[in-house]
């Protein structure tokens, strides 16, 4: 049976997806190694295994905008822009070997008896509807935003894919929780526009840095996604 909620209490959950549903660090191994199996059947001296072993080596050491690039030199490959943007294709076209962990199915099948489920996600498309679709979650939300659908400008912090949700789901922002994990960006548009904000701080999240200003801080921290369902019935 439902809640019974009265003006005041949450009705709607709006979860981000990367490193808040899953680890995001798995979907850039997956896509490393979609990189490294193409680039293995275009070089007969490096084998998928290592050319897979120095992007690994160069994306966990920190180097996450060239990654590419550096691990290519340190294999003595050749390439250029045009080589480069070619394997970023891959990387984003890939069919992403993820899953969900088991505590996020719990809480989604949990939630979505007594609440409303909506999921906005910054990124490339196609990759974030690959994502959803491996991560088999389509069914849990009434509606998905994928900002990029909305424009690049609309990506976070900027406040549209949030005001998409309020407008489609005809529903008051304080009777709203977002769910993410990222300070730097995600909390500032529902903090302003007056959601509850409910930052998760998964182990191996890739975003670590806090927020500039102090409206960048979700109002709630949590460390377990399985917190969440007694968290919201104190909201």
């Amino acid at each position: 049976m439902a809640l019974l909620r009265g003006k005041d209490m949450i009705t709607t959950v709006v979860f981000d997806l990367d490193d808040t549903l899953y680890d995001e660090i798995e979907y850039c191994k997956s896509g490393l190694r979609a990189v490294s199996e193409f680039l293995a059947h275009s070089s007969e001296s490096q084998s998928a295994g290592r050319l897979f072993t120095a992007l690994w080596d160069q994306f966990s050491t920190g180097n996450q905008s060239r990654t590419f690039n550096a691990a290519l030199d340190e294999l003595g490959i050749g390439y250029d822009e045009e080589r480069i943007q070619e394997l970023v294709g891959v990387y984003r076209r890939h069919i992403p070997k993820i899953t969900l962990p088991a505590d996020s199915w719990d809480v989604l099948s949990q939630l979505k008896r007594d609440y409303t489920l909506a999921l906005l996600t910054d990124g490339f498309l196609p990759a974030q509807r690959l994502k959803v679709q491996a991560l088999g979650i389509e069914g849990y939300f009434k509606m998905i935003v994928y900002t990029e659908q909305l424009g690049r400008a609309c990506w976070k912090p900027s406040p549209a894919g949030f005001e998409k949700i309020l407008h489609d789901l005809n529903e008051a922002p304080a009777r709203m929780v977002y769910v993410a994990d990222n300070e730097k960006k995600d909390f500032i548009a529902p903090n302003k526009l007056g959601f509850s904000t409910v930052q998760l701080i998964r182990p191996a999240r890739i975003h670590t840095s806090a927020g500039a200003e102090s409206a960048a801080a979700a109002r709630h921290v949590i460390h377990q996604i399985s917190r969440i369902p007694a968290l919201l019935k104190t909201l």
